[in-house]
């Protein structure tokens, strides 16, 4: 199905937050009972431990596995890039679109790695959002339909998710999404994002402070804002971790424009994003605010900051080592080793 022949509302994506199923109890405790008489002293393997508890949480089953995961990302342009917030033009765009349709992408060589299912989403690349400084970037309709088309990456036998982004320009539009989710100052949001400095990261700063100011009257609806300020491929991201949630699958987020995107779910039920965690901590400057804002701890930190969903796809290496251990490894009664005596 086409993205142009989906049709979809905010009403019917809040209706889905309100039906978001939890975590599977059983799975856990399942889980920490396993953890607590593997052969290593309590919380040896430190943050491995407590992603095995959360994924087998939230896949709903012991012992958690992944058999199938797939990378998802989702391409779009953006009317804001013609302001020359980038170091590199919207047509760009396209071209790494078919360059990761071509397997020459970085992260075509990390889904190899990994033994991973990669889809990408082209998202009408010859019709970007309009330029949000002039008014809203999507109508409610576009908005909705970006969401339910995000949805459609989420299939039967996927056991977990890796969600990423491309799209020139969309570092302005995550910083203005998360100006206008959690306040503070824009330059707080704004970072380099393709390279740009001095008097065009000046622009840039500007440019987001002012787009939030004029859509002043829609910052009390997060999905209001997304559909204001946000981008085609950042409300499919949205739709994906909703349709993820539901269908019981974890997912790993991948830097600043996918966080920024999840952070419309956060804002709309601060539970939104129990089943997800953040890949890596991009170096944009304004992730690590972000990651703070919506209380999650990124997995891992690089000093990355390319998107197209690297950082997600390395941390499913973190995943993969936590569950084998947690899997493979002998209780103190199989091994026959003695146990904690105090």
């Amino acid at each position: 199905m086409a993205e142009a022949e989906i049709a979809a509302t905010f009403d019917e994506m809040r209706a889905l937050l309100a039906a978001m199923p939890g975590p599977d109890q059983v799975a856990r405790e399942k889980t920490a009972g396993r953890e607590a008489v593997l052969t290593k002293p309590a919380n040896a393997l430190g943050r491995l431990e407590t992603l095995t508890e959360w994924f087998a949480s939230w896949q709903g089953r012991h012992p958690p596995l992944i058999e199938h995961p797939r990378v998802a990302i989702f391409a779009a342009n953006h009317g804001v890039a013609a302001r020359g917030v980038s170091a590199y033009p919207a047509s760009v765009t396209a071209q790494m679109v078919a360059n990761f349709q071509a397997g020459g992408a970085a992260i075509n060589q990390l889904c190899l790695l990994h033994d991973a299912d990669l889809r990408v989403y082209e998202m009408a690349l010859e019709h970007p959002t309009q330029d949000f400084t002039e008014g809203p970037a999507t109508s409610e309709a576009e908005c909705a339909r970006g969401m339910a088309y995000g949805m459609m990456a989420v299939e039967d036998g996927i056991d977990v998710l890796c969600l990423g982004e491309m799209g020139i320009g969309n570092t302005t539009s995550a910083a203005a999404l998360c100006h206008a989710l959690f306040g503070d100052r824009a330059a707080d949001w704004v970072g380099a994002g393709t390279g740009v400095s001095g008097d065009v990261l000046q622009r840039k700063t500007d440019i987001v402070a002012d787009a939030v100011a004029r859509h002043e009257a829609a910052l009390n609806d997060p999905f209001e804002i997304l559909r204001c300020l946000g981008g085609h491929e950042l409300s499919a991201v949205a739709g994906a971790i909703l349709a993820a949630r539901m269908a019981r699958i974890p997912v790993v987020l991948d830097g600043y424009a996918c966080t920024a995107a999840a952070a419309v779910l956060y804002k709309a039920d601060q539970s939104a994003l129990d089943h997800c965690i953040i890949g890596h901590l991009s170096a944009e400057p304004g992730h690590a605010r972000l990651a703070e804002a919506i209380g999650k701890q990124p997995v891992l930190n690089l000093g990355m900051r390319l998107g197209e969903a690297t950082g997600a796809a390395l941390a499913l290496g973190v995943l993969r080592a936590a569950l084998a251990c947690h899997s493979g490894m002998m209780t103190f009664e199989q091994a026959r080793v003695d146990g904690p005596s105090i």
